[in-house]
């Protein structure tokens, strides 16, 4: 299975207003392994950067001035995104930019997603951690992916990071060198550990007066606020 993770800067937040995109990033894995065959490129966008965006991504004019129009590279792109899955944080900002820069080189009808199926992680974050914030910076905390390079946002460094955010969210990466009986045999070996029938009973360390008349006051205080106290229920059995 070929996906794609892919990122893009912009000129700023809205097509309908002619913004450009100035980059794109794309990392590249194989049966969930990181390939190195990565896709990088800065684009001259024929148009002024939004001060907005400027500050969160911190590409000038003056950088992207020498680089090629995404006319020039549109056909490279495709040729390397084939028919892969396409993994993207908020995905509908992204696709919306590629869909319009497309559209203006091989016509209004073009829709990539007729070529490439599209995850969006920021929909799927949002199904696993309902209620809580789930950006890229909010989601490498949670899984403890490093992100400290991070300083401002860039099109590769995002598409790095959210493929181990990915990685991370849906089970960690597979290995191409072992076949699932060969998986479980060594996570069995690795994993597995027995206790030795001679080792000392554990001591058992009893609360002390203090600590069981804390534990009551709480108990009466949660009785008080809902109803009822499920812990009450385990004592007196």
């Amino acid at each position: 299975m070929r996906q794609i993770v892919l990122d893009t800067e912009t000129t700023g937040l809205e097509t309908a207003h002619g913004h450009r995109i100035i980059e794109i990033g794309c990392v590249e894995m194989v049966n969930r392994r990181l390939t190195g065959n990565n896709y990088h490129q800065y684009i001259q966008p024929e148009r002024d950067i939004d001060e907005g965006a400027l500050q969160v991504h911190g590409i000038t004019p003056e950088f992207l001035a020498d680089k090629p129009k995404f006319a020039d590279v549109a056909d490279e792109l495709m040729d390397y995104l084939g028919n892969a899955e396409l993994i993207i944080h908020n995905a509908p900002f992204d696709i919306g930019f590629l869909n319009y820069e497309l559209q203006m080189v091989r016509g209004e009808g073009f829709d990539l997603t007729a070529q490439c199926e599209v995850l969006d992680t920021l929909s799927m974050a949002r199904q696993m951690h309902p209620g809580v914030r789930n950006s890229l910076d909010a989601l490498c905390k949670r899984y403890m992916v490093d992100n400290s390079g991070r300083k401002l946002h860039g099109a590769l460094l995002d598409s790095e990071i959210l493929a181990d955010v990915y990685l991370a969210m849906t089970g960690g990466q597979s290995s191409l060198s072992l076949d699932a009986s060969e998986e479980m045999g060594r996570m069995s070996k690795s994993t597995v550990r027995r206790i030795d029938s001679d080792r000392p009973p554990l001591p058992l360390i009893q609360p002390t007066d203090d600590e069981l008349t804390a534990h009551q006051a709480y108990l009466d205080k949660l009785e008080k606020e809902i109803g009822y106290c499920v812990w009450r229920g385990h004592e007196e059995a």
